[in-house]
């Protein structure tokens, strides 16, 4: 009768070695799943500032239509940096960039040529072309009041983009920046002001360019990370060293 007793004993055990293994190995997977990460180390990069914008010419832009001409710049016609942005009114985005390239224009004078393109998304913004014709309509008076209208138009977007009747302010712009109102309202209704938008738009358009603000420089894209002041000087100041290197 013992020895029977022995035998069970026996073979019990190894049932129940086998059954502490897998309780301490389901212990043991499920601390190291539920303990919090090590914290990691934060790694140093260097990146070269010149190299930042590694993207080479936009193909596209440079085979597109021309857009507007003569288009809306500041700046030397015969600059060796051109910077071209592609904007809508109603875009936030844009009202966010254009003091940004306003100081980039003060900053670099003559030494670049900045070229505004009217990009109006009329698939999102209701009002975005009529805000480019308003500019455009402003420009045929005078050169420099399409750049105050802009400041106006960009200034007060979060007004008339709200409003029904936007017209009527962008009226009431064209007077604050002394415009004669009434040619601003026919200019508004007549053509060569929308050919001047539509213009651009076809540029647009080939050129590939789907999102506003886009901005090149020299015909290379802008990362948009890098469109502030600082990170544009970067890239202009590229531009100007291979011109500066060129001319020797």
């Amino acid at each position: 009768m013992s020895n029977k007793k022995l035998n069970n004993s026996h073979s019990k055990f190894p049932i129940v070695a086998i059954a502490v293994v897998l309780v301490v190995t389901f212990i043991g997977v499920w601390w190291l799943n539920t303990r919090p990460p090590a914290p990691r180390t934060p790694v140093a990069t260097t990146v070269d500032p010149v190299n930042q914008n590694s993207q080479g010419p936009n193909q596209a832009l440079l085979n597109a239509p021309k857009g507007a001409t003569p288009p809306n710049f500041l700046g030397s016609e015969t600059a060796p940096v051109v910077v071209e942005e592609f904007a809508d009114y109603q875009c936030p985005s844009c009202a966010t960039v254009a003091p940004i390239l306003k100081e980039i224009t003060s900053i670099y004078g003559n030494r670049i040529k900045f070229v505004f393109r009217n990009f109006p998304l009329v698939n999102i913004h209701d009002k975005a072309y009529d805000a480019a014709v308003a500019a455009e309509a402003a420009g045929l008076q005078d050169r420099n009041k399409f750049w105050e209208m802009q400041n106006q138009i960009f200034k007060n977007q979060a007004v008339w983009s709200r409003s029904g009747e936007h017209k009527t302010l962008f009226e009431e712009y064209a007077k604050l920046i002394g415009l004669d109102v009434e040619r601003f309202k026919s200019d508004s209704a007549g053509v060569v002001a929308k050919s001047r938008v539509d213009a651009d738009l076809q540029r647009s358009r080939d050129s590939g360019v789907s999102s506003t603000p886009t901005v090149f420089i020299n015909n290379v894209p802008v990362p948009f990370n890098q469109m502030n002041v600082s990170g544009m000087q970067v890239l202009i100041d590229a531009e100007l060293k291979k011109f500066s290197a060129g001319s020797r």
